[in-house]
């Protein structure tokens, strides 16, 4: 029969071998007709209701105006130093952590894709209305500064695929400024595709509309996945052509600029601080590391000598969690550098990700990734690759006993991510308590499932919908990917341990057992087909695809008709297997 298994870290990462359902709306362009709720969740009707009722109560604390609306860039310019030297022209720049960069304003007309209700009244205190406006399509697309702003471009550097690249920065993105909303809560609002920069090297500083769409779903579905990432709060197109070689195959076409407006705690990123160490800036690497301390890591005492030990040890326990919650959702990054990592553990910089299907270690979802440096079963490999290079960027702040503890520290990643993970799959598979063989229920289930192909979002899915009669029947009538996984010769073995494993559960009824299950298996993520399919529609100006998913991942644990009868959770089409996402955009 089944040998045992080295548990989930055979399956997920080799990991022994480290060397309330909240519903979003938005207006689909600046007419004034803003679409309502769909009803397209089954049992939503009264939750939509809810959140209407929630926006009108507070309406009247909103925003009505943008000219009310400031953003302030003071704590940084007075904290940290700027580029002596202005212009957008592309230079190597020394000892500052942002140039000054005026955004280039897309070439209209404009239109309004998409604008995340969440983010605009939850976060920005804005009444949504504003999005109807054309100040807002320019304030959001870089053709009108913020009443505050100073637009900024950030300077870092980076370890990309393995090696040093020197100074990047941002490319395409400008900082706008701070805001602090009602909540007490402060973001950075950036663009991205907003034109070049000091740093865009022999880029054009735009973005194009395949990845903006890509970019604004991701980060939202995300973010209602529960794990931690950017906003996105609008995206707007134009007709201004950009020029991109795809799969840099010498195909270079016409597409269409688009500019996202996200938001974030903090942009900062491994890669902020790498540049300083390796540019022997340690005064101002230290400057760097005690401003991002203070305003981002409150409990870390700033007259703590060991405050950035303390630092270090808390950004390998948060991207060890992070990593462990990308792969709960079968979330491939595509590409993990060091300057795509946030210090503050978030997922930023939405290139070629993807979410896997079948169930497949060895999935990538980025086509220019020939070695498969990033692929998803890698994932927690370079997340400690790039721990280590924020520990040598650190060398030059730490003592030589700190040295040797952070070192320690390190070491330490491995176990903090298996304990993670195993956490997280036991209570996908609606484990309670500790039991010894947990670790190999969970290896032998997912074995299986690469063995025989089976899609990972809705196994785990199915197995949360799936009612005790139907366990013990084998009967799977309608639930695709367990009628897949059930094929395996060892099926009925796994399933006899699972069962006997629940049964030991006291208080713990199969209802239960559903509900817990079906709070922490999603039954929709942004596929790459979903993607592609709302992208050829935009391309095209009909961004009701956009919106129709916008809708759906808002509440990807919710049985909804609309998506199911998108097709959101069924098999894949086979079209699907054909689709590639590289790094140009």
């Amino acid at each position: 029969m089944w040998s045992t298994c080295t548990a989930l870290v055979f399956a997920l990462v080799a990991a022994s071998s480290f060397t309330s359902v909240y519903v979003l709306e938005f207006c689909q362009n600046i007419s004034p007709e803003c679409h309502s709720d769909d009803n397209t969740a089954s049992n939503s009707q009264s939750s939509l209701h809810t959140v209407k009722s929630k926006w009108t109560l507070n309406a009247s604390s909103l925003m009505h105006d943008l000219n009310q609306f400031r953003v302030s860039c003071k704590k940084l310019l007075e904290a940290l130093p700027i580029d002596k030297v202005d212009g957008n022209f592309v230079r190597t720049v020394k000892n500052c952590i942002f140039s000054k960069s005026i955004p280039t304003p897309l070439k209209g007309p404009l239109r309004l894709a998409a604008a995340c209700k969440d983010v605009i009244e939850g976060i920005l205190d804005l009444d949504a209305s504003v999005t109807r406006s054309g100040d807002f399509l320019h304030y959001a697309s870089g053709g009108r500064l913020l009443p505050g702003s100073v637009p900024l471009a950030h300077r870092y550097g980076g370890h990309q695929f393995g090696y040093w690249a020197g100074q990047l920065g941002d490319g395409r993105a400008h900082f706008l400024g701070q805001y602090s909303n009602k909540k007490g809560e402060v973001w950075e609002l950036q663009l991205k595709g907003s034109g070049k920069t000091p740093y865009s090297r022999s880029g054009d500083g735009r973005a194009v509309i395949r990845s903006s769409v890509r970019e604004f779903l991701c980060s939202e579905a995300m973010h209602f996945l529960g794990v931690p990432t950017s906003r996105a709060a609008s995206l707007i197109v134009s007709e201004e052509p950009v020029l991109r070689d795809q799969f840099y195959n010498g195909n270079v076409k016409a597409e269409r600029g688009a500019v996202v407006l996200r938001l974030a705690k903090s942009w900062f990123r491994i890669g902020s601080l790498e540049i300083l160490s390796q540019s022997g800036e340690i005064d101002l690497l230290r400057k760097l590391l005690n401003f991002v301390i203070d305003e981002h890591f409150p409990f870390i005492n700033p007259d703590n000598p060991e405050k950035y030990l303390v630092f270090f040890s808390t950004v390998v326990n948060e991207t060890a969690d992070l990593i462990a919650q990308w792969m709960s959702v079968g979330f491939a990054h595509g590409v993990c550098n060091t300057d795509n990592f946030s210090i503050l553990s978030i997922t930023i910089d939405y290139g070629p990700f993807g979410f896997m299907e079948s169930y497949n270690p060895n999935f990538i979802p980025n086509t220019s990734d020939d070695e498969g440096r990033y692929s998803i079963g890698a994932q927690a490999n370079i997340g400690l690759f790039n721990l280590e290079k924020l520990l040598v960027a650190l060398i030059p702040v730490l003592t030589q006993t700190q040295q040797k503890q952070a070192k320690i520290i390190l070491k330490g990643y491995a176990n903090i991510y298996q304990m993670r993970v195993h956490q997280i799959f036991k209570a996908k598979l609606g484990l309670l308590g500790e039991d010894e063989d947990d670790n190999d229920l969970i290896a032998f289930l997912l074995k299986m499932m690469e063995d025989t192909e089976s899609d990972f979002t809705m196994t785990f899915r199915e197995l949360s919908e799936v009612s005790a009669n139907q366990l013990l029947n084998r009967n799977f009538t309608q639930m695709w990917a367990l009628d897949d996984l059930s094929h395996h010769k060892h099926f009925s073995d796994w399933l006899n341990k699972y069962l006997f494993r629940l049964s030991r559960q006291q208080d713990d009824s199969h209802l239960d057992r559903q509900h817990r299950m079906k709070n922490v298996n999603p039954r929709y993520v942004l596929r790459n087909w979903m993607a592609e399919s709302a992208i050829r529609k935009a391309e095209r100006n009909d961004f009701s695809e956009v919106e129709l998913l916008h809708h759906i991942l808002s509440s990807p644990f919710v049985t909804q008709e609309t998506a199911e009868e998108a097709g959101y959770a069924a098999r894949p089409p086979q079209w699907a297997r054909r689709l590639k996402v590289s790094c140009s955009s």
